[in-house]
Protein backbone atom coordinates (compact mmCIF):
# COMPACT_ATOMS: atom_id res chain seq x y z
CA UNK A 1 0.00 0.00 0.00
CA UNK A 2 2.61 2.35 1.13
CA UNK A 3 5.06 1.38 -1.80
CA UNK A 4 2.00 2.37 -4.57
CA UNK A 5 1.29 5.80 -2.49
CA UNK A 6 4.91 6.86 -3.06
CA UNK A 7 4.59 5.65 -6.59
CA UNK A 8 1.46 7.81 -7.26
CA UNK A 9 3.34 10.78 -4.83
CA UNK A 10 5.95 10.20 -7.25
CA UNK A 11 4.43 11.11 -10.32
CA UNK A 12 2.24 13.93 -8.93
CA UNK A 13 6.11 15.61 -8.40
CA UNK A 14 6.95 14.48 -11.96
CA UNK A 15 3.69 16.00 -13.63
CA UNK A 16 4.19 19.19 -10.84
CA UNK A 17 7.67 19.30 -12.36
CA UNK A 18 7.05 19.11 -15.94
CA UNK A 19 4.45 21.50 -15.86
CA UNK A 20 6.14 23.81 -14.07
CA UNK A 21 9.29 22.87 -16.51
CA UNK A 22 6.69 23.62 -19.63
CA UNK A 23 5.36 27.17 -18.50
CA UNK A 24 9.17 28.16 -17.99
CA UNK A 25 10.15 27.07 -20.99
CA UNK A 26 6.90 28.90 -22.75
CA UNK A 27 7.99 32.52 -20.63
CA UNK A 28 11.59 32.17 -21.79
CA UNK A 29 10.51 31.27 -25.48
CA UNK A 30 8.21 34.36 -25.94
CA UNK A 31 11.04 36.56 -24.19
CA UNK A 32 13.30 34.76 -26.82
CA UNK A 33 11.22 35.55 -30.06
CA UNK A 34 11.08 39.16 -29.06
CA UNK A 35 14.62 39.48 -28.78
CA UNK A 36 15.29 37.56 -31.87
CA UNK A 37 12.65 39.36 -33.96
CA UNK A 38 14.08 42.96 -32.38
CA UNK A 39 14.74 45.33 -35.28
CA UNK A 40 18.78 45.77 -35.52
CA UNK A 41 18.92 49.11 -33.98
CA UNK A 42 17.46 48.01 -30.65
CA UNK A 43 20.30 45.46 -30.34
CA UNK A 44 22.88 48.24 -31.44
CA UNK A 45 22.97 50.72 -28.84
CA UNK A 46 21.20 51.23 -25.43
CA UNK A 47 17.66 51.69 -25.44
CA UNK A 48 15.86 53.04 -22.22
CA UNK A 49 13.01 50.82 -23.23
CA UNK A 50 14.35 47.61 -23.77
CA UNK A 51 17.17 47.84 -21.94
CA UNK A 52 16.61 45.24 -18.37
CA UNK A 53 19.17 45.70 -15.71
CA UNK A 54 20.87 42.67 -14.08
CA UNK A 55 21.49 42.27 -10.42
CA UNK A 56 25.07 43.03 -9.17
CA UNK A 57 24.85 39.57 -7.73
CA UNK A 58 23.79 37.62 -10.55
CA UNK A 59 26.52 39.21 -12.75
CA UNK A 60 28.98 38.19 -10.09
CA UNK A 61 28.06 35.13 -10.12
CA UNK A 62 28.28 34.84 -13.88
CA UNK A 63 31.81 36.14 -13.96
CA UNK A 64 32.67 34.50 -10.79
CA UNK A 65 35.29 31.64 -12.18
CA UNK A 66 36.74 34.20 -14.70
CA UNK A 67 36.92 36.69 -11.14
CA UNK A 68 38.73 33.50 -9.35
CA UNK A 69 41.42 33.35 -12.68
CA UNK A 70 42.10 36.88 -12.44
CA UNK A 71 42.41 37.38 -9.02
CA UNK A 72 45.88 37.60 -8.29
CA UNK A 73 46.10 40.46 -11.48
CA UNK A 74 43.03 41.90 -10.27
CA UNK A 75 42.10 42.24 -14.14
CA UNK A 76 38.36 41.45 -14.59
CA UNK A 77 38.01 45.45 -14.18
CA UNK A 78 40.11 45.96 -17.00
CA UNK A 79 38.10 43.04 -19.02
CA UNK A 80 34.72 44.32 -17.51
CA UNK A 81 35.13 47.89 -19.10
CA UNK A 82 37.46 46.97 -22.03
CA UNK A 83 36.72 48.09 -25.93
CA UNK A 84 37.41 45.09 -28.30
CA UNK A 85 36.58 45.46 -32.03
CA UNK A 86 36.14 41.93 -33.96
CA UNK A 87 35.62 42.39 -37.63
CA UNK A 88 34.70 39.14 -39.29
CA UNK A 89 31.82 36.69 -38.00
CA UNK A 90 32.88 33.49 -39.64
CA UNK A 91 34.03 30.01 -37.85
CA UNK A 92 36.78 31.97 -36.38
CA UNK A 93 34.83 35.37 -35.33
CA UNK A 94 31.68 33.75 -34.38
CA UNK A 95 33.48 32.07 -31.55
CA UNK A 96 35.80 34.76 -30.56
CA UNK A 97 32.65 37.14 -29.83
CA UNK A 98 30.82 34.71 -28.19
CA UNK A 99 33.88 33.80 -25.85
CA UNK A 100 34.75 37.45 -25.39
CA UNK A 101 30.70 38.12 -24.38
CA UNK A 102 30.58 35.39 -22.10
CA UNK A 103 33.79 36.58 -19.91
CA UNK A 104 32.50 39.68 -19.43
CA UNK A 105 34.10 42.26 -22.04
CA UNK A 106 31.84 45.07 -22.00
CA UNK A 107 31.92 46.59 -25.48
CA UNK A 108 31.89 44.88 -28.58
CA UNK A 109 31.84 46.54 -32.00
CA UNK A 110 30.85 43.43 -34.37
CA UNK A 111 31.50 43.57 -38.28
CA UNK A 112 30.60 41.44 -40.92
CA UNK A 113 29.08 42.01 -44.57
CA UNK A 114 27.72 38.72 -44.91
CA UNK A 115 24.83 36.66 -44.02
CA UNK A 116 24.13 32.95 -42.58
CA UNK A 117 24.37 30.15 -44.56
CA UNK A 118 23.27 26.76 -44.83
CA UNK A 119 26.81 25.78 -45.43
CA UNK A 120 28.26 28.04 -42.32
CA UNK A 121 26.17 25.75 -40.13
CA UNK A 122 28.99 23.52 -39.20
CA UNK A 123 31.12 26.14 -37.75
CA UNK A 124 29.14 29.19 -36.55
CA UNK A 125 29.09 30.27 -33.15
CA UNK A 126 25.70 30.53 -32.49
CA UNK A 127 23.37 29.98 -35.21
CA UNK A 128 20.94 27.94 -36.44
CA UNK A 129 18.41 26.77 -39.27
CA UNK A 130 16.00 29.41 -38.82
CA UNK A 131 19.10 32.28 -39.02
CA UNK A 132 19.65 31.10 -42.70
CA UNK A 133 19.54 34.18 -44.33
CA UNK A 134 19.90 36.80 -41.12
CA UNK A 135 22.91 38.77 -41.22
CA UNK A 136 25.61 36.93 -39.19
CA UNK A 137 26.57 40.03 -36.94
CA UNK A 138 22.37 40.86 -36.23
CA UNK A 139 22.78 36.74 -35.32
CA UNK A 140 24.91 36.91 -33.13
CA UNK A 141 23.96 40.29 -31.11
CA UNK A 142 20.08 38.40 -30.66
CA UNK A 143 22.37 35.66 -29.17
CA UNK A 144 24.37 37.27 -26.88
CA UNK A 145 21.91 39.64 -25.48
CA UNK A 146 19.91 36.73 -24.17
CA UNK A 147 23.17 35.43 -22.18
CA UNK A 148 23.30 39.51 -21.03
CA UNK A 149 20.12 41.29 -21.11
CA UNK A 150 21.96 44.51 -19.75
CA UNK A 151 23.26 47.14 -21.70
CA UNK A 152 24.58 48.60 -19.78
CA UNK A 153 26.66 45.67 -18.68
CA UNK A 154 27.67 44.44 -22.38
CA UNK A 155 26.89 47.37 -25.06
CA UNK A 156 26.56 45.26 -28.36
CA UNK A 157 27.66 47.64 -31.64
CA UNK A 158 26.93 45.82 -35.06
CA UNK A 159 27.61 47.14 -38.25
CA UNK A 160 26.25 45.18 -40.89
CA UNK A 161 29.58 46.11 -43.34
CA UNK A 162 32.22 45.04 -44.83
CA UNK A 163 35.55 46.49 -43.93
CA UNK A 164 38.04 47.71 -47.21
CA UNK A 165 40.23 50.20 -45.69
CA UNK A 166 38.58 52.62 -47.49
CA UNK A 167 37.92 55.93 -45.16
CA UNK A 168 35.32 57.56 -47.31
CA UNK A 169 33.42 53.44 -47.89
CA UNK A 170 34.22 52.08 -44.32
CA UNK A 171 32.80 55.28 -42.47
CA UNK A 172 32.84 55.27 -38.66
CA UNK A 173 33.76 51.84 -38.35
CA UNK A 174 37.18 52.00 -37.32
CA UNK A 175 36.51 54.98 -34.74
CA UNK A 176 36.41 53.66 -30.98
CA UNK A 177 33.52 54.30 -28.81
CA UNK A 178 32.58 58.09 -27.26
CA UNK A 179 35.00 58.95 -24.91
CA UNK A 180 37.75 56.08 -26.15
CA UNK A 181 41.16 57.25 -27.02
CA UNK A 182 41.67 53.32 -29.17
CA UNK A 183 40.24 50.18 -29.05
CA UNK A 184 41.90 48.13 -26.31
CA UNK A 185 41.97 45.08 -28.79
CA UNK A 186 41.51 44.48 -32.56
CA UNK A 187 40.28 40.83 -33.45
CA UNK A 188 40.93 40.12 -37.20
CA UNK A 189 39.19 37.02 -38.22
CA UNK A 190 38.96 38.30 -41.92
CA UNK A 191 39.32 35.81 -44.70
CA UNK A 192 40.38 37.68 -47.19
CA UNK A 193 43.64 39.02 -48.08
CA UNK A 194 43.79 42.67 -49.27
CA UNK A 195 40.91 43.49 -46.76
CA UNK A 196 43.24 41.70 -44.01
CA UNK A 197 46.76 43.42 -44.69
CA UNK A 198 44.08 46.69 -44.69
CA UNK A 199 43.27 46.21 -41.04
CA UNK A 200 46.51 44.81 -39.62
CA UNK A 201 48.56 48.13 -41.03
CA UNK A 202 45.87 50.49 -40.05
CA UNK A 203 45.84 49.30 -36.86
CA UNK A 204 49.62 49.26 -36.19
CA UNK A 205 50.10 52.72 -38.00
CA UNK A 206 47.68 53.74 -35.20
CA UNK A 207 50.10 51.47 -32.44
CA UNK A 208 46.39 49.19 -31.99
CA UNK A 209 46.76 45.78 -30.53
CA UNK A 210 45.94 43.41 -32.78
CA UNK A 211 45.28 39.59 -32.55
CA UNK A 212 45.01 38.11 -36.02
CA UNK A 213 43.71 35.01 -37.22
CA UNK A 214 44.91 32.58 -40.29
CA UNK A 215 43.66 30.13 -42.50
CA UNK A 216 41.53 27.38 -40.73
CA UNK A 217 40.40 25.54 -44.22
CA UNK A 218 41.74 22.52 -44.93
CA UNK A 219 43.20 21.77 -41.36
CA UNK A 220 42.21 19.64 -38.49
CA UNK A 221 44.82 18.68 -36.10
CA UNK A 222 44.12 20.68 -33.00
CA UNK A 223 47.87 19.99 -31.98
CA UNK A 224 49.43 22.00 -34.17
CA UNK A 225 47.86 25.52 -33.51
CA UNK A 226 50.54 28.37 -32.65
CA UNK A 227 50.52 31.53 -32.02
CA UNK A 228 53.66 33.60 -32.89
CA UNK A 229 54.66 36.92 -35.06
CA UNK A 230 53.42 36.67 -38.46
CA UNK A 231 56.83 36.08 -39.53
CA UNK A 232 56.93 32.95 -38.13
CA UNK A 233 53.69 31.48 -39.22
CA UNK A 234 54.81 28.22 -40.86
CA UNK A 235 52.44 26.31 -44.02
CA UNK A 236 49.79 28.93 -43.65
CA UNK A 237 49.57 30.08 -47.50
CA UNK A 238 46.83 33.20 -45.86
CA UNK A 239 49.69 34.04 -44.00
CA UNK A 240 51.97 34.05 -46.38
CA UNK A 241 49.98 35.82 -48.50
CA UNK A 242 49.02 38.49 -45.79
CA UNK A 243 53.04 38.96 -45.42
CA UNK A 244 54.03 39.86 -49.04
CA UNK A 245 50.79 41.78 -49.18
CA UNK A 246 51.58 43.59 -46.36
CA UNK A 247 55.55 44.30 -47.44
CA UNK A 248 54.14 45.68 -50.55
CA UNK A 249 52.25 48.24 -48.81
CA UNK A 250 55.36 48.90 -46.57
CA UNK A 251 57.55 49.28 -49.73
CA UNK A 252 55.08 51.63 -51.98
CA UNK A 253 54.86 54.05 -48.64
CA UNK A 254 58.45 53.94 -47.97
CA UNK A 255 59.07 54.42 -51.91
CA UNK A 256 57.22 57.59 -52.09
CA UNK A 257 58.86 58.85 -48.65
CA UNK A 258 62.13 57.49 -48.94
CA UNK A 259 62.54 55.24 -45.72
CA UNK A 260 64.19 51.84 -45.69
CA UNK A 261 61.81 49.29 -44.37
CA UNK A 262 64.60 46.53 -43.60
CA UNK A 263 67.79 45.90 -41.91
CA UNK A 264 69.32 44.41 -45.50
CA UNK A 265 68.41 40.98 -43.83
CA UNK A 266 64.98 40.69 -44.61
CA UNK A 267 63.99 41.81 -41.32
CA UNK A 268 61.94 44.75 -40.60
CA UNK A 269 63.43 47.75 -39.09
CA UNK A 270 61.54 50.41 -38.15
CA UNK A 271 58.34 51.71 -39.09
CA UNK A 272 54.67 49.71 -38.60
CA UNK A 273 55.90 47.01 -41.12
CA UNK A 274 57.60 46.01 -38.13
CA UNK A 275 54.49 44.60 -36.59
CA UNK A 276 55.56 41.23 -38.93
CA UNK A 277 58.25 40.42 -36.71
CA UNK A 278 56.68 41.59 -33.40
CA UNK A 279 54.23 39.65 -31.80
CA UNK A 280 53.79 42.01 -28.98
CA UNK A 281 52.14 43.84 -31.96
CA UNK A 282 50.87 41.42 -34.45
CA UNK A 283 50.04 38.13 -32.40
CA UNK A 284 48.66 35.38 -35.16
CA UNK A 285 47.15 32.17 -34.77
CA UNK A 286 47.82 29.65 -37.56
CA UNK A 287 48.12 26.19 -37.50
CA UNK A 288 51.84 24.86 -38.75
CA UNK A 289 49.54 21.35 -40.65
CA UNK A 290 49.81 21.14 -43.98
CA UNK A 291 46.58 21.71 -46.26
CA UNK A 292 45.33 17.90 -46.96
CA UNK A 293 41.95 19.33 -48.45
CA UNK A 294 42.16 21.07 -51.71
CA UNK A 295 39.21 23.56 -52.64
CA UNK A 296 36.16 22.57 -54.17
CA UNK A 297 36.69 22.49 -58.20
CA UNK A 298 35.50 24.86 -60.28
CA UNK A 299 32.36 23.62 -62.06
CA UNK A 300 31.48 23.76 -65.75
CA UNK A 301 29.13 26.89 -64.95
CA UNK A 302 31.08 28.50 -63.47
CA UNK A 303 33.82 28.47 -66.59
CA UNK A 304 30.78 28.83 -69.22
CA UNK A 305 29.56 31.79 -67.21
CA UNK A 306 32.47 33.19 -65.34
CA UNK A 307 34.38 32.90 -62.91
CA UNK A 308 33.47 36.93 -61.67
CA UNK A 309 29.56 36.27 -61.65
CA UNK A 310 29.51 34.27 -58.47
CA UNK A 311 31.32 36.14 -55.95
CA UNK A 312 29.33 37.26 -53.54
CA UNK A 313 31.07 40.24 -53.26
CA UNK A 314 33.52 41.74 -56.12
CA UNK A 315 37.37 40.67 -55.41
CA UNK A 316 36.21 37.76 -52.60
CA UNK A 317 37.17 34.13 -52.96
CA UNK A 318 34.54 32.20 -55.18
CA UNK A 319 35.99 28.72 -54.98
CA UNK A 320 34.72 26.89 -51.36
CA UNK A 321 37.11 26.12 -48.79
CA UNK A 322 36.52 22.57 -47.06
CA UNK A 323 36.32 23.16 -43.43
CA UNK A 324 36.25 20.81 -40.18
CA UNK A 325 34.22 22.65 -38.36
CA UNK A 326 36.20 22.36 -34.82
CA UNK A 327 39.24 24.04 -36.43
CA UNK A 328 37.60 27.69 -36.36
CA UNK A 329 35.99 27.07 -33.02
CA UNK A 330 39.50 25.87 -31.87
CA UNK A 331 41.19 28.91 -33.40
CA UNK A 332 38.29 31.19 -32.60
CA UNK A 333 38.32 30.67 -29.14
CA UNK A 334 42.88 31.08 -29.15
CA UNK A 335 41.87 34.28 -30.74
CA UNK A 336 39.34 34.98 -27.15
CA UNK A 337 42.08 33.42 -24.72
CA UNK A 338 44.80 35.61 -25.49
CA UNK A 339 42.71 38.44 -25.76
CA UNK A 340 41.08 37.90 -22.44
CA UNK A 341 44.94 37.13 -20.71
CA UNK A 342 45.97 40.44 -22.40
CA UNK A 343 43.05 42.42 -20.82
CA UNK A 344 43.29 40.77 -17.91
CA UNK A 345 46.69 41.29 -16.68
CA UNK A 346 47.63 37.80 -17.32
CA UNK A 347 49.53 37.51 -20.75
CA UNK A 348 51.06 34.02 -21.65
CA UNK A 349 54.12 33.47 -23.64
CA UNK A 350 53.10 30.63 -26.63
CA UNK A 351 55.69 27.99 -27.08
CA UNK A 352 57.04 28.93 -30.52
CA UNK A 353 56.23 26.37 -33.47
CA UNK A 354 59.86 25.30 -33.61
CA UNK A 355 61.17 23.22 -31.09
CA UNK A 356 64.98 22.77 -30.28
CA UNK A 357 66.82 19.67 -29.87
CA UNK A 358 68.38 18.90 -26.34
CA UNK A 359 71.83 18.99 -27.53
CA UNK A 360 71.19 22.45 -28.84
CA UNK A 361 69.92 23.54 -25.59
CA UNK A 362 72.69 21.59 -23.64
CA UNK A 363 75.37 23.57 -25.45
CA UNK A 364 73.80 26.96 -24.94
CA UNK A 365 73.43 25.86 -21.05
CA UNK A 366 77.38 25.02 -20.82
CA UNK A 367 78.39 28.30 -23.06
CA UNK A 368 76.64 30.34 -20.74
CA UNK A 369 77.95 28.81 -17.69
CA UNK A 370 81.45 28.98 -19.21
CA UNK A 371 81.47 32.38 -20.34
CA UNK A 372 80.00 33.73 -16.73
CA UNK A 373 83.20 31.67 -15.37
CA UNK A 374 85.46 33.42 -17.47
CA UNK A 375 84.09 36.64 -16.48
CA UNK A 376 84.29 36.05 -13.07
CA UNK A 377 87.48 34.59 -13.15
CA UNK A 378 89.17 37.91 -14.90
CA UNK A 379 86.84 40.13 -12.52
CA UNK A 380 87.43 39.19 -9.14
CA UNK A 381 90.03 41.43 -8.35
CA UNK A 382 88.38 44.16 -8.93
CA UNK A 383 85.56 43.09 -6.15
CA UNK A 384 84.37 46.16 -4.09
CA UNK A 385 86.10 45.46 -0.58
CA UNK A 386 83.68 43.11 1.25
CA UNK A 387 81.25 41.97 -1.11
CA UNK A 388 81.92 38.83 -2.72
CA UNK A 389 79.56 39.41 -6.16
CA UNK A 390 80.03 43.22 -6.97
CA UNK A 391 83.15 44.88 -8.85
CA UNK A 392 84.02 48.49 -8.15
CA UNK A 393 82.04 49.13 -11.00
CA UNK A 394 79.19 47.75 -10.17
CA UNK A 395 79.58 44.66 -12.38
CA UNK A 396 77.48 41.15 -10.87
CA UNK A 397 79.99 38.20 -11.00
CA UNK A 398 78.95 34.80 -9.97
CA UNK A 399 77.19 31.39 -10.59
CA UNK A 400 74.27 31.41 -13.36
CA UNK A 401 70.62 30.79 -11.71
CA UNK A 402 69.26 28.87 -14.19
CA UNK A 403 69.67 25.09 -15.13
CA UNK A 404 69.58 23.23 -18.30
CA UNK A 405 65.65 22.68 -18.12
CA UNK A 406 64.99 26.81 -18.09
CA UNK A 407 66.95 26.98 -21.78
CA UNK A 408 64.20 25.18 -23.57
CA UNK A 409 61.42 28.03 -22.01
CA UNK A 410 63.70 30.81 -22.41
CA UNK A 411 64.87 29.70 -26.19
CA UNK A 412 61.14 29.04 -27.02
CA UNK A 413 58.87 30.33 -25.52
CA UNK A 414 60.66 33.85 -24.08
CA UNK A 415 62.10 34.25 -27.57
CA UNK A 416 60.95 32.47 -29.99
CA UNK A 417 64.01 30.74 -31.35
CA UNK A 418 65.44 34.27 -32.43
CA UNK A 419 67.66 36.96 -31.64
CA UNK A 420 66.31 39.33 -29.88
CA UNK A 421 68.44 42.14 -31.55
CA UNK A 422 67.87 41.77 -34.72
CA UNK A 423 65.46 39.09 -35.11
CA UNK A 424 67.87 36.62 -37.03
CA UNK A 425 66.46 33.19 -36.47
CA UNK A 426 67.48 29.41 -36.17
CA UNK A 427 70.08 28.62 -38.34
CA UNK A 428 72.15 30.86 -37.60
CA UNK A 429 74.14 30.25 -33.95
CA UNK A 430 72.44 31.83 -30.92
CA UNK A 431 73.98 32.12 -27.70
CA UNK A 432 72.10 33.59 -24.33
CA UNK A 433 73.78 36.89 -22.53
CA UNK A 434 72.98 38.44 -19.47
CA UNK A 435 70.97 41.97 -20.24
CA UNK A 436 71.78 43.91 -17.47
CA UNK A 437 75.15 43.57 -16.45
CA UNK A 438 74.60 44.37 -12.89
CA UNK A 439 72.22 41.89 -12.00
CA UNK A 440 73.30 37.78 -12.07
CA UNK A 441 72.55 35.63 -14.97
CA UNK A 442 68.16 34.71 -13.63
CA UNK A 443 66.19 33.50 -16.46
CA UNK A 444 64.51 37.28 -16.51
CA UNK A 445 68.23 38.97 -16.94
CA UNK A 446 68.94 36.43 -20.03
CA UNK A 447 68.14 37.67 -23.89
CA UNK A 448 68.92 35.47 -27.13
CA UNK A 449 71.36 37.03 -29.77
CA UNK A 450 72.99 35.73 -32.59
CA UNK A 451 76.68 36.37 -32.92
CA UNK A 452 76.76 39.59 -34.36
CA UNK A 453 74.69 40.81 -32.15
CA UNK A 454 76.17 39.13 -29.44
CA UNK A 455 80.01 40.42 -29.83
CA UNK A 456 78.78 43.78 -30.66
CA UNK A 457 77.20 44.00 -27.18
CA UNK A 458 80.13 42.65 -25.83
CA UNK A 459 82.12 45.25 -27.50
CA UNK A 460 79.85 48.04 -26.33
CA UNK A 461 80.11 46.45 -22.57
CA UNK A 462 83.26 47.03 -22.91
CA UNK A 463 84.21 50.20 -24.55
CA UNK A 464 80.24 51.70 -22.92
CA UNK A 465 80.21 50.41 -19.55
CA UNK A 466 76.48 48.99 -20.68
CA UNK A 467 76.32 46.74 -23.84
CA UNK A 468 72.71 48.41 -23.92
CA UNK A 469 73.95 51.51 -24.83
CA UNK A 470 74.64 50.29 -28.03
CA UNK A 471 70.97 49.12 -28.66
CA UNK A 472 68.52 51.24 -30.23
CA UNK A 473 65.92 52.49 -27.87
CA UNK A 474 63.07 50.67 -29.42
CA UNK A 475 64.60 47.67 -29.90
CA UNK A 476 65.77 48.11 -26.00
CA UNK A 477 62.51 49.03 -24.45
CA UNK A 478 60.91 45.49 -26.51
CA UNK A 479 63.29 43.56 -25.11
CA UNK A 480 63.16 44.80 -21.59
CA UNK A 481 59.12 44.74 -21.88
CA UNK A 482 59.56 41.01 -22.88
CA UNK A 483 61.72 39.92 -20.42
CA UNK A 484 59.43 41.09 -17.85
CA UNK A 485 56.93 38.56 -19.10
CA UNK A 486 59.16 35.79 -18.24
CA UNK A 487 57.31 33.31 -15.74
CA UNK A 488 58.82 30.05 -15.66
CA UNK A 489 56.33 28.51 -13.11
CA UNK A 490 52.23 29.15 -12.08
CA UNK A 491 52.09 31.94 -9.83
CA UNK A 492 51.10 29.92 -6.73
CA UNK A 493 48.95 32.13 -3.83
Amino acid sequence: MSTMSGEKNGQIAFAVGLLAGSIATYLVTSKNKTITNAPKASTARNDAASTQSMPDEIRSEMLSRNNLYFESSNGMPDITNACVLVVGLGGVGSHTAHMLARSGVKYLRLVDFDQVTLSSLNRHAVATLKDVGLPKVTVLCNHLRQICPDESRLVLDPVVKMYTGDRERDGTMMDPPDGVEKWDIVIDAIDDVPTKANLISYCAKRDIRVISCMGAGGKADPTRVHISDLRSASRDPLATAVRQRLRMLAKKEAKESGEKITNGSGVTSGGWISCVDDDSKLAVVFSSEKVVAKLAAITDEQKEEGMHNFGAVDNMRVRVLPVVGTMPAIMGQTLAAMALCELGGKPFSPVGAERVGRNIRHKLYQHLRSREKKLEDKLTPTLKEGSDNYTTDGTYIGAIQIDPDDVEYLMAELWKNKCAISGSRLGTVLELYRWDMSKPATPNNLVLMCVKSAQKFEKDFVELGDGRKGVDEVTRARIEKRLTMCVLDAEEE
